[in-house]
């Protein structure tokens, strides 16, 4: 059998996703090119690709490929391809040419000169012509003309294969269908599907994302409801291979559709929802997905029991027109999601990402697509606080919030008041405002400021216990979030929000988000580098200002060792503070890459102050620079263990043989500051009896958090 190279036309930017997707399919050398993929097979491989490709346009067959410097070239160029071997005379046909090609100013214009040419070779070898049909042409040709070459091929495809054959009636602004299947790949629902999730879309239009989350989760060939393809007026079809194919999809329908899952859309148009339903039946899917009308505000699971993917293309602007509701409805998608949505994955395509940050959802995967012309994204946001919730309620304006607001705003004022004179005298320019002083109110709320005026707030609500109404919790933090800002004149968008909660195991090293965005913060003169976004915690440690500011004033003349160092800010502070060389170890490369980031901030040069990449419990064994530290920092975690660790750590199990393997890197006459956040941390000084120990615990507590005793402990240790 006859093997071809044929071609497989895309969306913008999505040639690599159609690539994968011929590759699944099992054809042969499927690799991106320019405005699609390419592959190799027989004709049966690309009826395949037609009947199966969720993201292809269409699938060519280039037959020739010749030199063209204008129309007369192209013309001659045509007529000598043996249109006998491809169409019969009594059969119609028609030419769409793309690309550029000298001496055209307008591809119909080239069309025509390939139209003619194919029907003066029919005229001069036969006597007869096949007819012209620009609307339903029994072959399809494709020419397309690039830096002199033209090539020309078989559209064996005929119309777009975005064109299922199910879509009836369309709503304002829809979505192709291979787009939204694109959009639903990019997401992992195939995987999702699988194990058995539900799909929903709370703005579902007319559909189209639900009935192509249907046909992909029930294995149901995208162009199995076509009546028309290229190929079946092309003289070499295969109707045997094409019968064998669709005999194939049939079984893998009805395979499919006893496994299919919940899929729901809901819309506030009834309009939609009708056309959406009768779309879903078309597609032969009646009764297999739920099409309700529902505002936005009243969507849910539909079944308690259910997780999945919420998935929606909502309106930015572009074709439904500018509309100053936007932000709003961004931000009732978000609170909906977060309400209602635990435990599920979202994708929200969008080209507006400035609307999308009005959801208050962090994304931690984007993808660039285009819808037509426009440039847009598709956002992926987790909804699961149970590791850790970094998306902001919506506030509340204030004719909705409860005299516990007053209260609250009352309480803010008077710390900022109590603390504004202390932190001008001290030069402190990020500080804790506000720890739980009110039990209903159970967050902390931290202060930062740069050299440019400006400032950002960070809340850290305590994960409030299981005995307290989630929704009256709920409604709290939406009454913290709207007095905040205005008693603490923040910009709404500078104010960022997470939920702590009890980590365990891995969980508590996860990225929340991938958003990059670092702002330059200002402490003690120096500057640090704080990200309020991808992280449970910023960067910077305020608890541990005076500790900082400690090794800064001992530093002069001495050779730094900081362990468990984090971004490095203890380290910038002793190399500012005159420090000969400095170490900082840690197993993290992204806080390394932070911590070089803070030295380059503060103009301290590479040379003499080490980075270091390692496991600090099996450094600590393997490092040869004994007795070599006059001031060394250790500042564990309370627990921690990674994929890259050979052994977990716990500091209170695990602390003195801790110690005893860093006291043997002091020098004689050298210094330990050892420090930990366990709240419940007991040393055992009788273990460590032989040792010169003072408790400073008290002294490195800073004014500010004054109210947790217990946010830190710290001791300086000395060679007995």
């Amino acid at each position: 059998m006859s093997r071809y190279r044929f071609f497989a036309s895309a969306p913008r930017h999505l040639g690599s996703l159609l690539a994968d997707e011929l590759s699944r399919l099992g054809l042969a050398d499927s690799a991106e090119t320019r405005g699609g993929a390419r592959f190799v097979g027989d004709i049966e491989d690309a009826y395949r690709a037609c009947l199966w490709s969720r993201v292809a346009n269409r699938v060519l067959l280039p037959i020739a490929e010749f030199p063209v410097t204008g129309p007369d070239e192209l013309y001659s160029g045509a007529r000598e391809i043996p249109w006998e071997d491809h169409l019969a005379p009594d059969r119609t046909f028609a030419v769409q040419l793309d690309g550029q090609l000298e001496g055209v100013s307008h591809n119909p214009f080239g069309a025509l000169r390939v139209k003619d040419a194919i029907a003066d070779r029919f005229s001069a070898r036969h006597g007869q012509r096949p007819s012209v049909d620009p609307h339903d042409p029994d072959l399809q040709i494709h020419v397309y003309a690039h830096q002199g070459l033209a090539t020309v091929s078989i559209d064996l495809s005929g119309t777009s294969l975005h064109r299922r054959g199910y879509r009836g009636e369309g709503t304002a602004a829809p979505l192709k269908e291979n787009l939204a299947a694109a959009i639903l790949l990019r997401a992992d629902w195939p995987r999702l599907a699988a194990a058995g999730a539900a799909l929903l879309d709370p703005m579902c239009g007319s559909g189209t994302l639900v009935i192509e989350g249907a046909l992909i989760a029930a294995d149901i060939a995208p162009g199995l409801q076509r009546d028309r393809f290229g190929f079946l007026g092309w003289a070499q079809h295969d109707a045997r291979a094409w019968t064998r194919l669709r005999e194939e999809a049939q079984i893998r329908r009805t395979a499919g559709l006893a496994r299919l899952g919940s899929l729901r859309g809901y819309d506030q148009d009834p309009r939609a929802i009708r056309i959406a339903l009768d779309d879903l039946a078309r597609a032969g899917l009646a009764g297999r997905a739920h099409f309700e009308r529902r505002e936005l505000t009243d969507c849910d699971p539909g079944r308690a029991e259910d997780r999945g993917l919420v998935v929606t293309n909502p309106p930015y602007g572009e074709r439904l027109g500018r509309d100053s509701d936007l932000p709003r409805l961004y931000a009732r998608l978000g609170s909906v999601l977060q309400e209602r949505f635990t435990g599920w994955q979202a994708a929200l395509f969008t080209a507006s990402p400035e609307l999308a940050r009005h959801t208050h959802l962090r994304a931690h995967r984007i993808h660039q697509l285009y819808n037509g012309p426009i440039e847009c994204r598709l956002l992926h946001f987790r909804i699961e606080p149970e590791r850790i919730d970094s998306d902001k309620p919506r506030p509340l304006a204030p004719a909705q919030r409860g005299e516990g607001a007053i209260m609250l705003a009352n309480r803010l004022k008077k710390n900022l008041k109590a603390l504004k004179r202390w932190c001008r005298d001290e030069g402190i320019d990020c500080f804790r405002v506000y720890d739980s002083d009110l039990p209903e109110y159970a967050f902390a709320l931290d202060l930062y400021s740069g050299e440019d005026g400006q400032r950002w707030g960070h809340v850290q609500e305590y994960a409030a216990p299981t005995s307290i109404d989630p929704a009256r919790a709920h409604f709290r933090r939406r009454e913290a979030l709207s007095v905040i800002p205005d008693v603490c004149d923040l910009p709404e968008p500078h104010l960022f929000f997470k939920i702590r909660r009890q980590q365990k195991g891995l969980s508590q090293y996860e990225r929340l988000a991938e958003t990059r965005r670092f702002h330059a913060v200002k402490e003690g003169g120096l500057r640090f580098l704080v990200n309020f976004e991808d992280y449970l915690d910023t960067g910077l440690f305020l608890d541990h200002r005076n500790i900082r500011h400690r090794i800064g004033a001992a530093a002069p003349g001495k050779h730094v060792l900081n362990l468990f160092a984090y971004t490095g800010s203890a380290t910038v502070y002793a190399a500012r503070g005159g420090a000969v060389t400095t170490t900082s170890v840690d197993l993290s490369r992204t806080y390394l890459e932070w911590a070089r980031r803070n030295l380059a901030l503060n103009d301290i040069p590479t040379a003499g102050h080490r980075l270091i990449q390692a496991d600090c419990l099996k450094w600590l064994q393997t490092t040869t620079d004994a007795h070599r530290y006059d001031l060394i920092l250790l500042d564990p975690p309370s627990f921690s263990a990674s994929k890259r660790m050979r052994e977990t750590l716990d500091i209170q199990r695990d602390h003195v043989a801790l110690i005893r393997a860093t006291m043997r890197l002091l020098a004689p006459d050298g210094l330990l500051i050892f420090s930990n956040n366990l709240r419940r941390f007991r040393l055992n000084v009788d273990a460590l009896a032989d040792l010169e120990i003072e408790d400073i615990s008290h002294a490195t507590r800073p004014r500010d958090f004054a109210r947790n005793p217990r946010i830190h402990q710290c001791w300086l240790i000395r060679h007995g």
